[in-house]
């Protein structure tokens, strides 16, 4: 009997569980699993389920495997600068390998639950995060993701550092990126007010290294009535109490980071007769912490976490603020104004995550690509899966340097050191390439699934996660259109100076090319591209403003892919760059690079032609018929 347990044992232990491909001219052979009694099994029996199993991608030290990150550092930053920030992000690369891309999975799976009450019966509203989770928010203060913006040690390069560490964090963070985006953007707010009172604490956590005081902070603009329309959504009401502090009542019906620390909102101040004022100029701006010191909520409760289609990661919350305590740190009725630093903050943040996830994408599927052998060959010897990813790579390539150019500026703007041009660029890129990459994002990581076939579509790979995390970035702080008239209100409140400023740039970045005969097309791509924007912005200026309005998201995506061009332009004509930064600004020159004068000498933007839009969309629909 003993023995006939011991045959049976062994056949559960085949000795080849799968094969791995080591060349392009390896061999497949199948082999018959042999069982420890000598007797030859099946490949396909009980448990037994066939030899080969299809290697998964996997990624090394992306900071060291990043040459257009390395080389453009290389190429911005001080000598004596790059020498530190360069071996910084080696070693932090290593420990996004070993350790944070670990913690981030666990993330990715183990999402936050609210629990309402305790086991006697009381009211707790106690989100519950995994432990991942808490780790991050460990390392986000170790690796000052936040506070290295803020020390400015670097000066003005400070704040291109901490976006370059934030682009190689962001894929492995487990969305922990979100509640520092917020705290980014909190610590900006507070910095641009002034550090005094009640905000001098706050500051000293929200920038601090030191995991055992860190905060996160959250951010609690949007209520039931809408999310970008803030002057008109705001139902939250103030009432100011004896000691100068306020008491909130309203109910916040989107507030992310629900587990930060601390949270910056807006509010509408009653005065002794209970009357508020409406519109922006109706509200201020407050500051509130989520505990009081015994530990119990801020006369908050939590009514539901939201269910949403990605980053479920991240706790989002529905929150009644029932007398929460809170200071106003604005002056009354100038709310909306003192939230515009955090808007610019959090819009880089989510460029970063835009970038970042086209990378990792990217960085995946050519991984596989050299691991997946099919109809003869490996996928990276298939000249047309090549292309794709070539177009993929150029977007990436295109995304990174817009982020980038934003971070510099920013830097500048920080430290009082940016010119007038410098600004008017700030102002006019922040939203563009927030816009302009969020949309780029999520085209990039759909094409990415696909580069992995089925695979791409399993959740358990953890790709489909990607995609659905993707489709935030074209939504949160302004959908692409809400950005468009952004775009349109920095122009209209310069009175058109930041579109010479913007042409000013191009072409001071097309200088650098003017002795590159391998640049020769690009640059005579952009010029025309500028060409043709000028004429269009020349037009624009005798039509009627609602011309200007319906044109305005072409507007901005020409902006975009014509001052990228520039970039990768200016990286290519750098002395140490490589053919294929040449290669990779030319192939993105090669798209229509101004669809906004496209679109114009089509019609596009005619009163006729958005008539017959609204008709089109609504044909046959009875919520309008007969209005036509």
């Amino acid at each position: 009997m003993f023995s006939r347990l011991k045959v049976a044992y062994a056949e559960l232990k085949p000795r080849h569980w799968y094969l791995r491909w080591m060349s392009s001219t390896a061999n497949l052979k199948e082999t018959q699993p042999v069982s420890m009694a000598g007797q030859q099994q099946p490949i396909f029996g009980r448990t037994r389920i066939g030899t080969f199993f299809q290697e998964e991608p996997c990624f090394g030290n992306q900071y060291i495997e990043d040459s257009l990150l390395r080389s453009y550092l290389k190429r911005q930053l001080p000598p004596e600068v790059f020498l530190k920030v360069d071996c910084d992000l080696e070693r932090f690369g290593a420990r996004l390998c070993d350790e944070i891309d670990d913690l981030g999975k666990e993330c990715n799976v183990n999402h936050p639950v609210l629990q309402h009450y305790d086991a006697w019966g009381r009211r707790v509203d106690r989100i519950v995060t995994c432990p991942a989770w808490k780790k991050m928010k460990k390392i986000a203060a170790e690796e000052g993701l936040v506070a290295e913006a803020y020390d400015r040690k670097y000066s003005n390069w400070s704040r291109l550092y901490q976006v370059a560490k934030l682009y190689l964090y962001a894929p492995s963070a487990g969305l922990f990126t979100c509640p520092l985006a917020m705290t980014d953007g909190a610590a900006k707010v507070i910095e641009t007010l002034g550090i005094s009172g009640p905000l001098e604490k706050a500051y000293s956590h929200l920038t601090s290294r030191d995991p055992k005081i860190f905060w996160t902070s959250g951010q609690w603009m949007t209520e039931r009535k809408g999310g970008s329309d803030v002057a008109g959504g705001t139902e939250t009401v103030a009432r100011e109490q004896p000691d100068g502090s306020y008491r909130l009542y309203g109910f916040k019906w989107f507030t992310s980071a629900t587990d930060a620390d601390m949270t910056l909102t807006l509010g509408r101040v009653m005065d002794a007769q209970g009357n508020t004022v409406e519109g922006s100029k109706g509200l201020s701006l407050f500051y509130l912490e989520m505990f009081t010191e015994d530990g119990r909520l801020n006369n908050i409760e939590v009514q539901r976490l939201k269910d949403k289609l990605g980053t479920r990661q991240v706790p989002t919350a529905e929150l009644l603020l029932d007398g929460t305590k809170a200071f106003k740190i604005s002056d009354e009725g100038r709310g909306v104004a003192s939230i515009a630093n955090m808007l610019t903050i959090t819009r880089v943040h989510n460029s970063i995550s835009a970038a970042s996830a086209m990378k990792r994408i990217v960085t995946l599927a050519r991984e596989y690509a050299s691991k997946r052998f099919v109809f003869g060959k490996f996928i990276q010897d298939h000249p047309l899966h090549m292309q794709t990813m070539a177009r993929m790579e150029v977007e990436t390539r295109g995304a990174f340097l817009l982020l980038m150019e934003v971070a510099r500026l920013l830097g500048l703007e920080e430290n009082h050191m940016g010119s007038e041009i410098d600004l008017h660029l700030l102002r006019l890129l922040t939203p563009i390439v927030k816009l302009y990459t969020g949309k780029q994002a999520i085209a990039v990581v759909s094409e990415g699934l696909e580069c992995f076939g089925g695979q791409g579509y399993m959740e358990d790979t953890g790709l489909p996660g990607m995609l659905r995390d993707a489709q935030v970035l074209s939504i949160w702080e302004g959908t692409t259109n809400i950005l468009s008239l952004d775009v349109l209100r920095a122009i209209t409140k310069t009175r058109g100076q930041v579109l010479a400023v913007f042409s000013y740039a191009v072409k001071s970045k097309l200088e650098a090319a003017a002795d590159i005969p391998e640049l020769k097309q690009a640059v005579k791509a952009e010029q025309i591209a500028l060409g043709r924007l000028e004429e269009f912005i020349h037009k624009a200026g005798t039509q009627e403003a609602s011309f200007l309005e319906v044109a305005a998201r072409d507007l901005s995506y020409s902006l975009a892919r014509i001052y990228a061009g520039a970039l990768l332009v200016e990286h290519a004509s750098w002395k140490e760059a490589t053919s294929l930064d040449i290669y990779a600004a030319v192939r993105w020159c090669e798209q229509e690079l101004c669809p906004v004068a496209t679109a114009e000498k089509a019609g596009n933007y005619s009163a006729e032609m958005v008539a017959m839009d609204t008709a089109l969309v609504y044909d046959g629909s009875s919520s309008i018929k007969g209005k036509l």
